[in-house]
């Protein structure tokens, strides 16, 4: 029957289910430190018994750590850092966390391969860790000098002392609340102390003045909402988690305390002492499960996973739906449903009663039939409640198909994880807490790629992540000697068939930290997207190849990025030598150069395309620019001798040639009249040099530089009478000006 493992917990029903009988053999709990993951997680076992850890320390071993899935199957074994490991325990993530005595940190993933390294600081090397608690992204830790370090999040968190709270003795229990349910936004530490609860945070400690201690164990359930003690007197409280009013109360009847306390959802209380597992109601009732040994708790968000030397079993509350089905004279829709549907089958006429007298409920009778198969974890009753819905839906015009099709496809994917192979025991409602994005990466974590695929396609979903995560796996397991061809194409055959439209690049990247760079050019070659390609190919030093990909792409800035990138790791001429060939290239690099102004670059790139004119006009520039930051004249002739010679090896520049010649002639003219004169002139035209010393007096200077830079007669008579105005030399002028009249 579907009530025979039900017991009722004041009105309530609760059900212990055998989920696995565990593969695993000659395991004692008792003998090891146990961290196993919620939502159905694996099982990390380390030997802990004095004789073992004893032996260890005599002859130096490094501790053997087994991962196990939650039905018993050895996933992986590896050896962890040299030490004692005080505490370990999974994040949201499915990595292990292993806290050492020395204040190490280490995050190793399912198999045992290193993720991520820390230190707790100063504090927990001098004295070592005593304690460790955890919550999703980070840990807090207890130092042998009674100091808290928390790590906030493994992968980019240093520790940070806590408030300190003043302690001289351990603390007789402590957990961490996450910061998504504290009131500060911040982890904070529950510390219980004397009678009384600590809080504290990164800033304060604040005496919650309770009177109900010592407080021997604590416990904070799955939404945060509630908190759990056990006193030294025995007695459970239960209060909310702002500390304003306690809920419940039950004494235990014995001052031993429980080797673990832990949250049965967030409705009951379950304490386990060795040979026992009580079940504490929020009505003070109880129901007490005899066990032989030691077990290990999970606590989950709708029960907890009881795990024993060789049974996974689950204990929750009854759901809703299940206890409205098969609750011993339930007059629910649901359970009136499914009766009619038995009647069916026997081809009884009280289906056809029974139908009717729901009618105007057959809707709810589906619904509640439907979500009662999810919640079963027998696939005979599922089949039963699902066509006992089946049943009901024809009889209900306007019923949404769509809902009993997402419902059975639910159960399909929750019986295909729960099987041994993959062992995950997920309940409908831990699987809705966790959604199938979510299921099918760590189904892929756990090397189970098919299944993953297969629910994935199911769910109408994108595969990609799966397929880039079984490729880099395929990768990390090929021997050094594998076929790079074949692997190539195994790869590019499975996922194109799956995703035409798959990005490449997570695959290739791996392949090359992996040491096989080939494996990486050729993945590269089939990825869709350019700006995922290329800065892949820079960092595999395969510039080339990534500049006629940016070249490819039309992407102006994908081109600018490589070519820049391209002109730091090499010298001028390799940097040249890349670009030959490439026009697309050199003109990108010319108009990057004369928009930033980048005068030496134009240089250098006009000298090995051997553009003598372009060059010359460089040259012409950069004097100028000598010119504005008030450089010395001979630099800049430099310049303009440079550029003179370029323009003559060059054809038709024969006016640049000499107006070049014309201009050096009037600066070292220049610079003679200002060494005998005294006044500035470099930097003057012909006319304005002319009418200066005109102006200045010096009329057979003046002459001088006409006729050497061949000033016309007219300009010069001109220059000549403006010079005498600015002088106010009428007569002069008068002499002038009729002798001009005269001709």
């Amino acid at each position: 029957m579907a009530t025979s493992d039900w017991t009722l917990l004041h009105n309530r029903f609760y059900r212990k289910v055998e989920v696995y009988s565990l593969l695993w053999r000659d395991i004692e709990l008792s003998k090891h430190l146990v961290a196993a993951a919620p939502l159905g997680g694996p099982v990390a076992l380390v030997r802990a018994d004095p004789r073992a850890l004893s032996v260890q320390a005599a002859v130096a071993a490094k501790p053997i750590l087994r991962v196990f899935s939650a039905a018993g199957k050895l996933v992986s074994e590896s050896q962890c850092e040299k030490g004692n490991i005080v505490a370990m325990a999974w994040n949201s993530c499915e990595q292990l966390v292993c806290v050492l005595e020395t204040g190490s940190v280490r995050v190793v993933d399912l198999w045992g391969q290193l993720v991520s390294h820390l230190l707790l600081g100063q504090d927990a090397k001098d004295f070592g860790v005593l304690e460790c608690r955890f919550f999703g992204s980070g840990l807090v830790a207890l130092t042998g000098n009674l100091k808290l370090i928390l790590i906030e999040n493994y992968s980019n968190s240093r520790p940070v002392l806590l408030a300190d709270a003043g302690i001289s003795s351990k603390p007789t229990s402590w957990i961490v609340v996450p910061p998504q349910f504290s009131s500060s936004n911040q982890p904070e530490v529950l510390l219980a102390v004397k009678s009384t609860l600590l809080v504290i945070n990164a800033q304060t400690v604040i005496d919650q003045r309770l009177q109900t201690g010592p407080h021997i164990s604590i416990a904070l359930s799955p939404n945060g909402r509630f908190i759990s003690l056990v006193n030294t007197a025995g007695k459970v409280s239960v209060i909310s988690s702002d500390f304003s009013k306690q809920l419940a109360e039950f004494n235990t009847g014995t001052s031993q305390p429980p080797l673990q306390m832990t949250w049965c959802g967030s409705d009951a209380v379950t304490l386990h002492w060795e040979d026992s597992v009580v079940v504490v109601g929020p009505f003070g009732d109880c129901i007490r499960y005899a066990f032989e040994g030691v077990v290990h708790l999970v606590s989950e968000v709708d029960g907890v996973r009881i795990i024993t030397n060789d049974k996974c079993l689950f204990l929750q509350k009854v759901p809703n739906s299940t206890d409205e089905v098969f609750k011993i004279g339930s007059t629910h829709p649901g359970a009136i449903l499914y009766d009619a549907h038995e009647h069916f089958v026997r081809k009884s006429p009280r289906a056809d009663e029974n139908i009717r007298s729901i009618k105007a409920d057959l809707t709810l009778a589906v619904d509640t039939c439907l979500e009662a198969a999810a919640n079963e974890f027998n696939t005979t009753r599922q089949k039963a409640l699902l066509k006992a819905a089946s049943f009901g839906k024809c009889f209900v015009n306007d019923y949404d198909a769509a809902k009993f099709t997402n419902m059975c496809e639910t159960v399909r994917i929750l019986n295909a994880v729960r099987r041994f192979e993959v062992g995950i025991p997920l309940s409908f409602a831990q699987y809705c807490y966790m959604t199938p994005e979510v299921l099918i990466g760590r189904l892929a974590q756990r090397h189970h790629h098919s299944l993953a695929l297969n629910i994935s396609t199911f769910l109408k979903l994108n595969p990609s992540r799966i397929l880039v995560h079984w490729a880099c796996t395929k990768i990390k397991n090929a021997g050094p000697g594998s076929d790079t061809t074949q692997l190539l194409e195994s790869i590019v055959a499975q996922c194109t068939t799956h995703n035409p439209n798959i990005s490449f690049t997570q695959i290739a990247k791996t392949a090359y930290q992996h040491g096989n760079t080939p494996l990486a050019a050729k993945l590269l070659d089939h990825e869709p997207i350019a700006a995922n390609q290329v800065p892949l190919l820079m960092s595999m030093d395969q510039d080339d190849r990534a500049l006629t990909k940016a070249i490819e792409s039309g992407d102006t800035d994908l081109a600018y990025a490589v070519i820049l990138h391209i002109k730091r790791k090499h010298n001028m001429a390799e940097f040249f030598r890349l670009l030959k060939g490439k026009p697309v290239a050199m003109a990108l690099v010319e108009t990057y150069a004369k928009n930033h102004h980048d005068l030496q670059l134009l240089k250098d790139f006009y000298y090995q395309d051997d553009r003598k004119i372009d060059m010359a006009r460089v040259f012409l520039a950069e004097s100028f620019e000598l010119k504005a930051a008030g450089q010395q004249v001979n630099q800049q002739i430099h310049k303009w001798k440079e550029s003179q010679r370029l323009f003559a090896e060059s054809k038709d520049c024969g006016f640049e040639v000499k107006a070049l010649e014309d201009h050096m002639k009037l600066v070292a003219l220049q610079g003679t009249l200002e060494r005998e004169i005294g006044e500035m002139f470099v930097g003057m035209t012909v006319t304005e040099t002319v009418y200066k010393l005109l102006v200045l007096g010096h009329a057979n200077r003046a002459a001088k530089v006409k006729t050497d830079l061949k000033v016309p007669e007219k300009r010069f008579a001109w220059l000549k009478v403006k010079a005498l105005v600015e002088q106010r030399n009428w007569d002069a002028l008068d002499k002038v000006l009729s002798r001009q009249i005269r001709r």
